[in-house]
């Protein structure tokens, strides 16, 4: 009687489940057996509970029930996970409603977290000090950790980020002898990309001491280190004048509360005359990050939306000159990340637990579905003081003859990488 009691219970909130997620094509099935399906029967992916525990801490907190439930192995999706994922996220969104698996990209009520000097420091050490072994194993070569871009479709992980790279300083115009900061400047790429290919002098702010210490060791072998200052710090302690700004995957991290600062710090920077570009994740509306991933994944982190990106840049009165929505590509990236990931998972079991990799797992597979379903942008917006007088009449300077050459030839992948060689 007492089996057929819970069973019951386990089939009952199965149903309640299926509803509070929009009917989507996903089965969703208890320990014991029990199952339901959407009103049509078609489905996707399984998704399996391994203990009652499980579908009740999904019940109790939806989003981290999930997330921890997934990680821990109590749940797991049988099928196509980011197809499984992206399809929740559209039965919830046409229904309006929120539910367990809208937690993994986005969340309700927005959770205050410290983002001072020491809070900084410390939720890059969670997420970035890892080290580059685990990175290297499903990162391109250069360890970019930021949305590649892909003038053509084929180009392989390594090249788009060689033409994100590019992109991004076409943008910023750099000339021979210039000073630029860089605020928050991952593994180095794009430092050295900088000052290798268009001659300026670069100084680099980062709190992740492991990104720090390979980005000075890969300037020592490139023999960049008298053009490349690789520091150790946070971006507020950002000192010296300097021609441009460029943050690439660091607005993300400063939390709204802080873009005052992040203005004036840019402002001291290059003043009535530089010009910058931040490259960051953001929303079309004002939305935090689900739970699970704050607290489990990236501590403090908050996508902004344009208008309040405009914040930073309102501090100086900076003018906007152009915005740019990179959400596909970030999306291919991501993709990308994700099967060199789980290629790689036998062995990054030697190093790490499975936990940890499991919910890595779903981190980027949920990341995927976000961008794959609109919940997430990718803006790149270009700034330049009341003073900066080299405004470009057209978009032209972004898309020369080279780029152009790539989307027309049929050897489009070689000839982008002859011409940045």
């Amino acid at each position: 009687m007492e089996r057929f009691s819970l069973s019951t219970l386990d089939a009952w909130l199965l149903q309640e489940v299926l509803a509070v997620t929009g009917q989507p094509p996903i089965r969703y099935v208890a320990q014991c057996g029990a199952q339901a399906l959407p009103a049509d029967g078609a489905y996707l992916a399984t998704v399996r509970f391994h203990s009652r525990n499980a579908l009740l801490r999904l019940i109790l907190d939806p989003d981290t029930g999930f997330g921890d439930g997934f990680a821990e192995g109590e749940i797991t999706v049988e099928g196509d996970l980011v197809g499984a994922l992206a399809a929740t996220f559209r039965a919830m969104n046409l229904r309006r409603r929120r539910g367990w698996l809208s937690g993994l990209v986005s969340s309700g009520l927005a959770a205050l977290q410290p983002r001072d000097l020491r809070a900084s420091s410390r939720n890059a050490r969670h997420h970035y000090d890892r080290g580059e072994d685990f990175y290297s194993h499903w990162l391109d070569r250069q360890m970019l950790y930021t949305c590649a871009y892909y003038p053509v479709p084929d180009l392989t992980l390594e090249e788009a980020q060689i033409a994100k790279m590019d992109h991004v300083c076409r943008k910023l115009q750099l000339r021979p002898g210039e000073r630029v900061v860089e605020a928050g400047c991952g593994w180095g790429a794009l430092a050295l990309f900088m000052a290798r290919h268009h001659g300026v002098e670069v100084k680099a702010f980062n709190v992740s001491r492991e990104q720090v210490r390979y980005a000075q060791w890969r300037a020592r072998e490139e023999g960049l280190e008298r053009k490349v200052e690789f520091i150790e710090d946070d971006y507020r302690n950002i000192r010296g004048s300097f021609d441009a700004f460029v943050s690439v995957g660091m607005l993300e991290h400063v939390g709204p509360e802080h873009y005052a600062d992040l203005g004036r710090v840019i402002q001291n920077a290059i003043g009535r005359r530089g010009r910058g570009l931040l490259h960051f994740i953001g929303r079309s509306h004002a939305e935090p990050l689900s739970t699970w991933i704050r607290e489990r994944i990236f501590p403090a982190a908050y996508p902004p939306t344009v208008g309040e990106s405009a914040r930073v840049l309102e501090y100086a009165d900076y003018a906007i000159l152009d915005v740019e929505n990179l959400r596909p590509h970030y999306e291919k990236t991501l993709m990308e990340w994700l099967s060199r990931f789980e290629a790689a998972l036998p062995a990054m079991r030697e190093a790490e637990s499975e936990d940890f990799l499991r919910a890595w797992r779903l981190y980027l597979a949920g990341s995927v579905a976000g961008f794959r379903m609109s919940a997430l942008q990718l803006f790149q917006v270009t700034f330049a003081g009341q003073d900066y007088t080299d405004i470009p009449w057209t978009r032209e300077h972004l898309y020369t003859q080279r780029a152009i050459d790539l989307q027309t030839s049929t050897r489009s992948k070689e000839s982008w990488m002859a011409a940045m060689s």
